[in-house]
């Protein structure tokens, strides 16, 4: 859910239902969980929604509860570093390079 939002903040519940392999409703509940928790804030705009993920919420689980959801979405895509400081990364967008491809097939 997480790679999918990060990928397309505006995707569809039944987009991303369908890039995971579940059922609409079944997105719609882990949406509204994950929002409950804090990792996840919507925003009506029109007939669409707007999905933002607060980078800094810790995980859960014990074994990654030290680091953020921010971590976590670097990980997955990297940023490009900048050109006059190597140690700092530039602000935007992932290398589209480096990004998974738009397919969704097996997230969860």
């Amino acid at each position: 859910m997480f790679l999918a939002i990060a990928r397309d903040p505006d995707i569809r519940l039944r987009d991303i239902a369908e890039g995971c392999h579940i059922a609409e409703r079944t997105a719609q509940s882990i949406v509204a969980d994950l929002e409950r928790a804090g990792y996840v804030s919507r925003e009506r705009r029109g007939r669409r929604t707007r999905y933002t993920l607060r980078r800094d919420g810790l995980l859960h689980h014990p074994a990654e509860a030290h680091l953020s959801l921010g971590e976590l979405l670097d990980v997955c895509f990297p940023r490009p570093r900048h050109a006059d400081d190597p140690g700092r990364c530039a602000v935007g967008a992932a290398d589209p390079s480096l990004a998974p491809s738009r397919h969704l097939g097996g997230l969860r």
